[in-house]
């Protein structure tokens, strides 16, 4: 995250203008940098019916190709919501 190239950063704005609209509509409920001291990452909690969906929006994320992707389902989630 630190030293990333012009280029990388451009696309990772643009990677934040992507999911920002998920955020507002509340299909992604968090979403957020990491700041772990071994190296930055990002996470998400998404609400999606199927994998489907969820594979839909990583493809069309602007970052996907300088991001790798990680995800595994969450069975049961306690909000305060």
């Amino acid at each position: 995250m630190l030293d990333m190239s012009d280029e990388e950063k451009a696309t990772m704005q643009k990677h934040v203008a992507y999911w920002t609209p998920y955020v507002q509509d509340g299909t992604v409920l968090a979403l957020g940098p990491v700041a772990d001291p071994k190296g930055g990452y990002g996470i998400a909690i998404i609400r999606v019916d199927n994998d489907e969906q969820l594979q839909k929006l990583i493809a069309s994320d602007p970052a996907n190709g300088l991001n790798t992707y990680e995800y595994y389902a969450m069975p049961r989630v306690a909000t305060k919501y």
